[in-house]
């Protein structure tokens, strides 16, 4: 899997400029994210920023141009074109799901007695929700199986962090489709840590504090087991579809910037190798 490639080793030459210690130290923090207390989706955006800044230092074009780097560059760019894959697979799950939701909503505010359409709705959206997962599981082993092969280090810092960043964005989008999907999809980093420390803090909407209830999951589980349309049942069940549309609002946003700046560094890279 991506996370497989371990590229930190105390055998490397030091990281002296500014702009790679930064890379280097957003790569740490979302390393260790497992452990951290608090993060937010702006790690990963800054991450790509300054590597945006740091693929326009002559040094790094230099060295990424070097004859002997090709093949490395290029699974850097096959790499890059495999990020932006899983990011509108995730795009597309987000946007499914939503639909779907929607549509949901919509039945629950035209008529909250009709429980015939209701349960018609039900079923769509579980339908959906079934089609999304095995979706995810299909797309993200296909990509898994374009991976490219354990690449050992090189004396090229550079090459060896951009490596790195590739390996880490593609664990943060793979536990986000973990979190999307269920619990079924192998990872290392856990779906529900990983992403619930990529959204921020200060909006509580994916995930719960102190149950840690994924709101994928929880809507799933409810409408599985919804059995009535009394008052207080479809009431808590329109709050529960609020809280999961806001979830999904928080991803999108997220996906969004990361997406544009995944394609920025693509053609960087694609600029860097052309000239």
């Amino acid at each position: 899997m991506a996370a497989s490639f371990h590229t930190r080793s105390n055998s490397l030459p030091s990281r002296s400029h500014p702009l790679t210690s930064e890379v280097d130290q957003h790569l740490s923090r979302l390393s260790s994210s497992q452990s951290a207390s608090t993060s937010s989706i702006n790690s990963l955006q800054d991450l790509h920023d300054a590597v945006d800044k740091m693929l326009q230092l002559p040094l790094v074009q230099q060295a990424l141009s070097q004859g002997h780097q090709k093949k490395l560059v290029d699974e850097l760019i096959n790499g890059s074109l495999r990020n932006l894959d899983i990011c509108n697979i995730a795009q597309n799950s987000l946007l499914q799901t939503k639909e779907s939701l929607q549509e949901l909503q919509s039945v629950l505010r035209r008529r909250r007695g009709d429980e015939t359409e209701l349960s018609s709705e039900i079923k769509k959206y579980l339908a959906s929700r079934k089609t999304v997962k095995k979706s995810i599981h299909k797309d993200l082993g296909n990509l898994k199986g374009m991976e490219n092969k354990c690449t050992s280090l090189t004396n090229e810092e550079h090459v060896n962090m951009l490596k790195e960043v590739e390996v880490v964005t593609f664990g943060a989008f793979e536990s986000m489709l973990s979190f999307i999907s269920g619990p079924r999809i192998p990872s290392k980093l856990s779906g529900l840590s990983f992403v619930s420390k990529l959204i921020s803090p200060k909006r509580i909407l994916c995930e719960d504090d102190k149950t840690e209830v994924n709101q994928f999951e929880k809507m799933d589980a409810a409408l599985s087991t919804h059995k009535t349309t009394k008052s207080d049942n479809i009431f808590l069940l329109q709050d529960q579809l609020k809280e999961l549309e806001s979830c999904i609002q928080d991803l999108e946003e997220g996906l969004e910037s990361l997406s544009r700046r995944l394609i920025k560094a693509r053609v960087s890279l694609l600029n860097i190798v052309n000239n």
